[in-house]
This record gives structure tokens, C-alpha cells and sequence, in this order.
């Protein structure tokens, strides 16, 4: 009888020691382990919003991911994008002729492919203002893997610095938007008139509702050129662009209102670069350099591009881009137009021109038929070239998220070019197609 009167006081005095002991645990974990508050994510949980959202890194901004170690001292972030699809450009057996009237091959594909693979390590480590982003690249299309990264250093909301490899700002899908775009690649204008990515120095900030971006990159893109094959010569770029309305325009800037704005949110930006590019090899070699194409698709540097028997060794590379863009209950448009101008060619002989200047646009606008699970959209480009090709486009595609967000996509594309002057295998054209592109994909942002 005393033990079973002793067992109600025991139990209480268990219980109260256990609750105690709970209770001190997380104060415990948090003074040892606890590095602030989580990131803020947005509303699609697809993106981490950064302490200073200027997500100026491109193609290299991660996903939310999964926090690994979250210290007092510094913390590890993992995050992953993936892309399968299928692309078949038609018809598969053509030529097209050059500004020159030669007459090429148009190389045209019909392929499944894991496509494109990017892994991120990131997190601060000492102080928080002191980030860090480890990538690893892989383009499956082209047995291409790269691991680079970049570091920043978040001084203030209205002045951020960074080093390591960063876009050139020619155009506004370079700094951010990537991958909330219409499908999974570039429309033609700005594929055929854009600047890459390469190593580089920028500051980047925020001044109440007008956003700022100045770089200096080695080049407009080191995709395939080694420090041996470098020169002196540096590419200048710098972007400013304001959101007015509502302060944002979506996760990332990107294209499309799975986000279903209530009031209307805008976007407007002007970006700029100029550039001394070489060929990066010896004049009796095919060029390393491949970023910049004429607009019947040409590699500039290549022997006989622009005349006969006359190779070019270095050429000024300069563009400004205007685009704006707009999102309304479940309405989005985008917009941009790019002008370029190739100049101060030195060549191996005399050329037939002392510049060339391209300059054109594209538009796109889509709705969420059924909202945050499939949009429909219309694409089309043109450019306005000094050869007098005027090649352009139309395409229209829909893309579907399963779970209502922007972490899994499953996307249609398709596409009517003529006479291409966008051409590589990262994405829809190759040199001088005329005809149909299908592209059916499905990726993910974790």
C-alpha cells in the first residue's frame, strides 16, 4: 500500500524532471549550434532569399537545398538542378548559304539526353557576411564537367562585392532568372547576341528600388580557353534595373506568375558590355573562342568568316540590352532588345567592312490556364542584321508543375526558325536551320 501511494509522487517528480530536461535541451542546441535564422523561402520553396536578394550569380544561383551543417562558426548548404529531354531539330538533311553565298551543312539533331547537371556547395564560414558557392557543371550533351566557384561579401544592402566566375551583363537572363524561363534554354535573339560567363570582380547592390551591377571579367566567356590561351584584355559590363510597382517580380525575376500577383508587379532594366576578344589560339589554328556569332552563324575568328583566305585575330565586342517585364494574376510578359556591334577588326588582310551591327528583340507572353499547374506560352524573336538575313522565330510551349510549384517542371517547346544564327549544343539551334525544333523536357530545383 505505501509503495502504490509512493507511485503518484514518483511519477509526478519523472515527469516534471523530464519536461525540464526537454525544455533545457534545444537552449542548449542553439547556444552551440544555432547560426541565426533560416533563409526565408519564397513562395514557389524553390529558392533560399538571400540576406541581400540581388541574385547577380546567373546560372550559378542554387535552389533552396538542404542545410548539412548549420554552426555558429559557418554553414553547408547542397542543392541540385537537373534536365532530361529530348530535342529533334527538322529536317534532318539541309544546307544553308552564308553572307558570303558558300553553301554549309546545317548540323541537325535528334537526341535524348540527361542534358544538364549542376550541384551546389554553399553557406558563410566566419561571418555570416562572407559567402561561398562551390559548383559543379556538367553538360551530359557534351561529356563537359567543370567545378568552380565564387565568393561574396555582403558589406551592406546597398553594396555587396564578389569574385570568382560571374556572367558578363549583356542581357538580363544572365543574372538571375535562370531557370525560371518560357522552356529550358534561351530564345534566338538573345542566344545569338549574348556574352557568357568567366572570371571576375563585381559589385552589386541595392538602392531602395533600383538594383545595380558593375564586372570586370577576363573575357566575355573562358568556356574552352585556358589561362595560356588568355590575353590582356579584360570585358567591361554593368546592369541597372528597377522593380517599381511592387518592390519584386517573382522568384528570381523569372518568367511566368505561378505566384498569381494580386497587384501588378514590374520589372525594367538596361545592361551593357564591351570587349577586346581574341581568338585565343595561334592564327594558323581553329579559334578557342567561341561566344560570338556573325548572323549566318559563323565563328568570326574562323578562316575566310568575313573574307576569303583572311583570318581575324581580335575584334571590339560591344552590346546594350533594354528589357522589361510584367506579372498579373497569372498573366506574365517578357521582353528585350539587344543591339551589338563588332568593330576594330585586326586581320590577317584586308576585310570588306570596318564594323558589323546586329540588333533585334524577343517577346514572350503566358497564362496560367489552370493556376500554379500549367501555363501556356507564345515566343517570338527577330534580328535586324547587316547582312540581310533577318532570321527569326516563333515558338509557343506549355509547362506543367506537378506539386504547384517550381522545384519540378515538365515543359514542351516548339519552335519555327529561319535561318538560324544562334548555334551550339547547350541549346535549341544549330547553324542556319530552317524549319522545326521540338524540345520535350523535364526539370527540377531542389
Amino acid at each position: 500500500m505505501e509503495w502504490r501511494a509512493c507511485c503518484p509522487r514518483i511519477a509526478r517528480t519523472c515527469r516534471a524532471t523530464l519536461l525540464a530536461a526537454l525544455m533545457g535541451v534545444p537552449s542548449l542546441a542553439r547556444a552551440q549550434d544555432d547560426a541565426g535564422p533560416p533563409p526565408i523561402a519564397d513562395t514557389t520553396g524553390a529558392v533560399a532569399v538571400d540576406r541581400y536578394a540581388n541574385l547577380y550569380s546567373g546560372q550559378f544561383t542554387p535552389g533552396a537545398g538542404f542545410d548539412i551543417i548549420r554552426t555558429t562558426k559557418g554553414t553547408l548548404n547542397i542543392s541540385f538542378y537537373g534536365l532530361f529531354r529530348y530535342l529533334n531539330q527538322m529536317p534532318g538533311d539541309q544546307t544553308y548559304t552564308d553572307h558570303l553565298g558558300r553553301e554549309r551543312t546545317v548540323k541537325a539533331r535528334n537526341d535524348l539526353n540527361w542534358h544538364r547537371t549542376m550541384v551546389w556547395v554553399t553557406g558563410w564560414f566566419s561571418d555570416p557576411r562572407f559567402r561561398y558557392n562551390v559548383t559543379c557543371w556538367s553538360l551530359a550533351s557534351t561529356e563537359q564537367t567543370l567545378l568552380f566557384g565564387n565568393l561574396r561579401y555582403l558589406m551592406s544592402e546597398k553594396v555587396s562585392f564578389g569574385v570568382g566566375i560571374s556572367p558578363n551583363l549583356t542581357n538580363r537572363s544572365l543574372q538571375g532568372s535562370w531557370p525560371f524561363w518560357a522552356g529550358s534554354d534561351r530564345q534566338m535573339t538573345e542566344e545569338a547576341l549574348r556574352g557568357g560567363f568567366a572570371s571576375g570582380f563585381w559589385i552589386t547592390g541595392k538602392l531602395r528600388r533600383f538594383y545595380y551591377t558593375t564586372a570586370i571579367d577576363r573575357s566575355i566567356s573562358q568556356l574552352g580557353n585556358t589561362t595560356g590561351d588568355d590575353n590582356r584584355d579584360m570585358a567591361y559590363s554593368a546592369s541597372v534595373w528597377t522593380q517599381p510597382t511592387t518592390g519584386e517580380c517573382g522568384p528570381r525575376g523569372g518568367f511566368g506568375d505561378l505566384e498569381h500577383h494580386q497587384k501588378l508587379a514590374t520589372q525594367f532594366g538596361l545592361s551593357t558590355c564591351t570587349s577586346r576578344e581574341g581568338r585565343y589560339a595561334p592564327i594558323d589554328a581553329a579559334p578557342k573562342a567561341s561566344q560570338i556569332k556573325l548572323s549566318d552563324a559563323l565563328n568570326p575568328f574562323e578562316r575566310g568568316a568575313l573574307a576569303d583566305t583572311i583570318t581575324v585575330n581580335k575584334l571590339t565586342y560591344q552590346v546594350v540590352s533594354f528589357d522589361a517585364g510584367a506579372k498579373y494574376k497569372g498573366f506574365s510578359f517578357q521582353g528585350e532588345y539587344t543591339y551589338r556591334v563588332l568593330s576594330d577588326f585586326s586581320a590577317t588582310g584586308p576585310l570588306p567592312v570596318s564594323s558589323i551591327r546586329d540588333h533585334g528583340f524577343f517577346a514572350e507572353a503566358m497564362h496560367m490556364v489552370v493556376p500554379r499547374k500549367l501555363g501556356i506560352y507564345a515566343v517570338t524573336s527577330y534580328i535586324f542584321d547587316d547582312f540581310k538575313r533577318h532570321p527569326w522565330e516563333i515558338a509557343g510551349g506549355a509547362s506543367f508543375y506537378p506539386y504547384g510549384n517550381r522545384q519540378w517542371r515538365l515543359n514542351l517547346h516548339v519552335i519555327h526558325v529561319e535561318k538560324s544564327p544562334a548555334s551550339s549544343n547547350f541549346g535549341y539551334y544549330t547553324a542556319g536551320q530552317t524549319g522545326t525544333t521540338v524540345s520535350l523536357g523535364t526539370d527540377i530545383l531542389l
